[in-house]
């Protein structure tokens, strides 16, 4: 892929020398959804594909942005003497041109501009984070070209601020984080309030993660995401009345059940106990995990995949489809939504000799329940954004 992206940076910007390269995974979430918004833990990794970027400095002020995903939008064009706004018709690339705006509000001097091209083999619209792996891609691409000197994490924090200002989505800081963080074949368990984080090995013996993809674009998810964090925001502000809390992740499921009369709105409690319980799924799937206790681990995959499809609701038709199909292989040792929801993928774990017949049967089954045909991958988890040699 690497030669095909230089012969068609070659093409556009007439440029064979001084070019470096970078990339920047997806991220898939083992458990722990919907959790990072709420001030509690996620268990995410980095996957092995993701998004590529090919750039080199110019000579004058101009920024040149180009994506293989998306032809059609051509090449984007900047000027870095003119302010950097967010517009409709540059598409995609406003993910870059938000990342570039986070820089230059901190007081980075650009002297020069570049050209970019970027292509991304994380399938567009699956919910294993395209958008914050471009933001990631961009963040280490200026770092590189430009040679500052923030930390990893001031890039993941720079990412996310991007994409809830610039792109207008309030999301939480997971998806950054597992991409900028990633480490090869380890997940992160990671407190979204404090920022603390440990690595554990993803250790799953004869068995492998598998995702799938349903392939339905989740139209709904940024509308609906949004909507979710004014729900438990609400639920939070509520039990502040007596509670002195800055999060739902704070509470444990005794603590809210004891307290969850003072949510006036009852789609707002069913809200907020999907949060405090998927928190404390999550932290005890990791100790199970750490155990070598699998199974255990694939029950509370289970368990978060029920609450969000009845507490938190943002599964749908495709996704519980795809679950429950995957629930009546032989060899399945968990399986759930990942993701924002209302489209996107699921991720199983599925003992290695039944991976062939986990994918034909399963991919049966929701074809004949909805019409559509789901991708599958089996999940290699790599290292974090980089530049790459």
């Amino acid at each position: 892929m690497k030669e095909q992206m230089r012969e068609q940076f070659k093409k556009l910007f007439g440029k064979t020398e001084g070019i470096r390269s970078f990339f920047a995974p997806g991220r898939v979430n083992l458990i722990g959804e919907h959790t990072d918004y709420n001030g509690g833990h996620v268990f995410p990794c980095a996957l092995t594909f993701g998004t590529y970027a090919l750039a080199a400095l110019r000579t004058d002020k101009t920024i040149q942005m180009y994506s293989m995903n998306f032809p059609d939008v051509g090449v984007i064009s900047i000027s870095l003497d003119e302010p950097v706004s967010f517009m409709e018709e540059h598409d995609w690339a406003n993910y870059p041109k938000g990342v570039l705006k986070e820089f230059l509000d901190r007081g980075i001097e650009f002297g020069n501009g570049f050209d970019v091209l970027y292509y991304g083999d994380i399938p567009n619209g699956a919910g294993l984070s395209s958008s914050a792996s471009i933001e990631l891609a961009t963040s280490v691409m200026l770092q590189g070209l430009f040679e500052t000197s923030f930390s990893k994490v001031e890039l993941v924090k720079m990412s996310q601020h991007a994409e809830n200002e610039f792109i207008g989505v309030s999301c939480g800081i997971m998806d950054q984080f597992a991409i900028g963080m990633g480490k090869e074949n380890h997940a992160i368990l990671l407190d979204c309030q404090s920022l603390q984080y440990k690595y554990s090995p993803i250790i799953l013996k004869d068995a492998s993660l598998v995702i799938a993809n349903t392939n339905k674009r989740r139209a709904l998810a940024d509308s609906k995401y949004n909507e979710r964090r004014s729900e438990c925001e609400r639920a939070l502000k509520d039990l502040q009345n007596e509670l002195d809390i800055q999060s739902l992740g704070e509470l444990t499921p005794e603590q809210f059940e004891h307290h969850r009369h003072l949510i006036v709105n009852e789609i707002d409690q069913k809200r907020a106990k999907h949060a405090v319980y998927e928190n404390a799924r999550t932290i005890l799937a990791v100790e199970k995990l750490q155990q070598g206790d699998i199974e255990s681990f694939g029950q509370l995959m289970c368990d978060s995949h029920t609450s969000l499809r009845d507490d938190y609701e943002v599964t749908g038709f495709e996704l519980d489809t795809l679950v429950e199909a995957a629930l009546n292989q032989q060899g399945v040792i968990g399986s759930r939504m990942t993701g924002a929801g209302f489209g996107g993928c699921t991720v199983s774990i599925v003992e290695n000799e039944k991976i062939d017949q986990f994918i034909e049967e399963v991919g049966k089954a929701y074809k004949e329940k909805t019409g559509l045909t789901a991708d599958f991958y089996v999940a290699n988890v790599g290292d974090g954004a980089r530049e790459i040699i």
